[in-house]
């Protein structure tokens, strides 16, 4: 039976968000939703992912903010590296015309994700204006794109936010087979080189949790941002030593 949760706080520009613990639970029509409003401003997204909150909603809504419980999140030393998929990765790095890279085409990646909705999805959450918002995000410095390229080709990629050492998937698209779980691998290779524990993942779905992804309480997860996000941030760039790494690294079994 689903509940009548509190009504929804609805924020003015500027000002501060609900406490996450206010967000309707597990046995409202929608989960994890804490507030509506306020703006898609580089400051109040920045505000926003600190404190364990993301957008997400569709043409025809206003803006809707989340904080799921529990929270979906890929500890990087745990990532099921599939057989078939190492054999893909090992073909990939030896190949000269395969490369990956990053922050080189974001407009383009994230242009290619609103364009493939996701399994089930009706239409896109990828919104323009969601797309205008992520750009000045990006470049103001706090998203990034993992590139997968074939021959000069953009194939596949996802993109990313990262504050600190706190990092964030959003969404990814490929163009042929694969392409995107090999900018997930990459990505997962990065954080590994630079020490970064954990990639959030947001909600639960099966494919997530074949990739090694479980659920953390969301009181966990905030701590986790709040120590992470306030850390140096890396250097955002790809390096053929980050697949020799990988690639050796026994990761956990399936």
């Amino acid at each position: 039976m689903t509940n009548h949760p509190a009504p929804l706080p609805w924020l003015a520009s500027g000002e501060p968000f609900p406490p996450v613990n206010m967000a309707w639970g597990a046995d409202t029509m929608a989960p994890g939703l804490l507030c509506a409003g306020a703006d898609l401003s580089v400051s109040t997204l920045q505000t926003a992912y600190q404190n364990g909150i993301f957008p997400w909603f569709s043409t025809g809504q206003p803006i809707l903010w989340w904080s799921p419980a529990p929270r979906m999140v890929l500890e990087v030393d745990k990532f099921r590296l599939q057989p078939s998929l190492k054999k893909t990765l090992k073909k990939f790095a030896g190949d000269p015309d395969c490369e990956i890279r990053i922050d080189s085409a974001f407009a383009q990646v994230i242009q290619a994700c609103a364009s493939s909705p996701r399994q089930g999805a009706q239409g896109t959450w990828i919104v323009p204006a969601m797309i205008h918002a992520y750009t000045d995000l990006h470049h103001a410095g706090w998203a990034h794109s993992v590139e997968t390229w074939v021959k000069g080709e953009l194939v596949g990629g996802l993109y990313c936010v990262a504050m600190g050492q706190a990092v964030f998937g959003e969404s990814m698209f490929y163009r042929q087979p694969d392409a995107s779980k090999i900018a997930l691998a990459a990505l997962v290779s990065l954080c590994r080189h630079h020490r970064i524990k954990q990639i959030d993942c947001q909600q639960n779905t099966a494919h997530l949790t074949s990739l090694g992804a479980h659920e953390i309480s969301r009181t966990e997860f905030v701590r986790r941002v709040h120590e992470w996000s306030g850390r140096p941030a890396i250097a955002w760039h790809f390096e053929s030593l980050y697949w020799q790494e990988f690639l050796a690294f026994k990761t956990a079994p399936a």
